[in-house]
């Protein structure tokens, strides 16, 4: 193991085991170099560790893997991505370069989500074996997800390996570490709508077919749908336009297709496959030879506040003094996914800067984050 990582022998330093994953490029899919990263610290602390690949492109190959240490119960799963958003241009200094200036470390992956694997790892080392232990780390968490935590759950059931709950490690926290842990999310589909006319001349509409009148009425209808008024812990589902295209350059030609792109983002009163059928039924309506395809990225879902809720929010107000607020907002991520095997929150570092150029973690929050995973696994 590279002497870096580690303080006194085989324990992981946080902060220069973010360093490392950081430095370890790793733009979605990812593989590689920064899964080596995680292997060489975790032999050493007792787990096995399993790595494979899936899939082709346009959405793999996907690198995943599953490390996991102890055996019989209880087991507690942490889960979590190494892949990273594109960094952009305009960083202060390298997005893969990982520089502490003041007391922030900077580069692409900081607090989504490098530091808070670094931080289970730092925290597993701490606490002594007890039950299973087990690490779900998936290369593609950013991009589509079709090769990454759905294939890692199936390997989970061919080894008998299914946990008794899961903790992910996203940046949920908002203003300060520990006040806010996500206990649902609401669900993901994108539907493409692509009318069909006839192109013709604008002074003799009786030979063409204008497909744009067809595509704006089905839209208005769409979009004065109220598909449901939220419970007690969703906001109500929203459908968003968020494309239109005709490509007409001519100013005497009427067109011969229209397209639109919708993206609703929906509670656990909703399905993604019921909607994509009601948007379907509306575009029909207005053009019954219409195309429209749709593409669900994730079920809403909910873990009812419970036992596993109260572990994590008891091991934050013990170890940070906060009081963390129960939330389903935000956006999608690979709960989704481990939602269907077993209960699962997410909490991890603050969320300000994900995304963002020079994103940023504190080397203090790094620390405590450890402390708060460190507490949780001596409570499982």
């Amino acid at each position: 193991m590279s002497p870096p990582l580690c303080l006194g022998g085989s324990v992981p330093d946080v902060v220069e085991l973010t360093k490392a994953l950081i430095g370890a490029e790793s733009i979605t899919p990812a593989r590689g170099s920064v899964f080596d990263v995680l292997e060489q610290v975790l032999l050493p602390l007792g787990f096995r560790v399993e790595r494979f690949v899936e899939g082709e492109a346009p959405d793999g190959p996907v690198e995943n893997l599953l490390a996991v240490r102890g055996s019989g119960g209880p087991h507690f799963a942490f889960a979590g991505h190494l892949d990273v958003v594109p960094p952009g241009e305009g960083w202060t200094s390298g997005a893969f370069a990982p520089e502490i200036r003041g007391d922030l470390l900077y580069g692409r992956g900081a607090v989504d989500m490098k530091g808070a694997i670094a931080a289970f790892v730092a925290a597993a080392a701490e606490v002594p074996e007890r039950g299973t232990t087990s690490l779900i780390i998936t290369g593609d968490e950013e991009g589509p997800a079709t090769f990454g935590t759905p294939k890692l759950i199936e390997r989970i059931a061919e080894r008998g390996l299914v946990p008794d709950c899961c903790v992910v490690g996203e940046p949920t926290s908002a203003h300060r570490l520990g006040d806010t842990i996500k206990i649902g999310r609401r669900g993901s589909t994108v539907i493409d709508i692509a009318v069909i006319g006839r192109q013709g001349h604008v002074a003799y509409p009786h030979l063409a077919d204008n497909p744009v009148p067809r595509l704006v009425r089905a839209l208005a209808e769409i979009d004065a749908i109220v598909l449901d008024e939220g419970n007690a812990w969703f906001q109500p589902s929203n459908i968003e336009v968020i494309d239109l295209a005709v490509g007409n350059k001519a100013t005497n030609v009427i067109p011969g297709r229209a397209a639109a792109r919708i993206s609703i983002r929906f509670n656990d009163q909703q399905r993604g496959p019921e909607l994509i059928e009601r948007i379907r039924a509306v575009v029909a309506r207005h053009a019954p030879h219409a195309e429209v395809h749709g593409r669900v990225y994730g079920e809403a879902f909910l873990t009812e506040p419970g036992p596993l809720s109260e572990l994590v929010s008891g091991a934050i107000r013990d170890v940070l003094g906060v009081d963390a607020e129960l939330s389903t907002t935000g956006g999608t991520s690979d709960a989704r996914f481990l939602s269907r095997i077993c209960p699962v929150v997410e909490f991890g570092l603050l969320n300000a800067t994900m995304h963002k150029l020079d994103e940023a973690v504190a080397l203090a929050d790094l620390r405590a984050l450890t402390d708060v995973y460190a507490e949780i696994l001596r409570r499982v």
